[in-house]
């Protein structure tokens, strides 16, 4: 009879348990960070580049603006993230500002992620996916601010 055998799911970062850097000299000791902050990290880095509309998908933008009408903008939206011990991952879905490059917003969301969690978290990042889920085309009532009668 054929023995049945169990696999972990593959995973993209590390979970070894690490208490200290190479070149900490302090206090030795364990430091959590958890995957939302990660991920609001990483939501922050992708909306400042130039040419990104919005992150996630069409459900996920209309209920981003019911929030965003309470005012409680959700940062993490179109973000997911992986953490590990001493690595993460990230994957976003993108809504890109037309007529902006959209290689190059994608290039450029990238590296913003990569380089924030790198430097706010610690932790090496081994891979930001980029999913350009749409391309908005401003019209003419995203562009009007002031009443059209006196």
């Amino acid at each position: 009879m054929a023995e049945k055998t169990t696999t972990t799911p593959a995973t993209r970062v590390d979970r070894a348990a690490s208490t200290r850097h190479q070149d900490d000299h302090a206090v030795a000791g364990r430091i959590t960070i958890a995957d939302g902050v990660v991920a609001k990290v990483a939501g922050i880095a992708a909306r400042e580049v130039s040419g990104v509309y919005a992150l996630g998908g069409g459900g996920a933008r209309a209920l981003g603006a019911i929030r965003e009408a309470v005012n409680a903008t959700d940062l993490t939206q179109g973000v997911k993230v992986e953490v590990g011990e001493t690595q993460a991952a990230a994957d976003l879905k993108v809504v890109v500002e037309y007529p902006a490059p959209i290689g190059r917003v994608a290039d450029e969301v990238r590296t913003s992620v990569a380089g924030a969690i790198e430097r706010l978290t610690g932790l090496d990042v081994v891979e930001v996916n980029v999913e350009i889920h749409d391309v908005h085309i401003a019209d003419d009532e995203d562009e009007q601010t002031e009443s059209r009668v006196a």
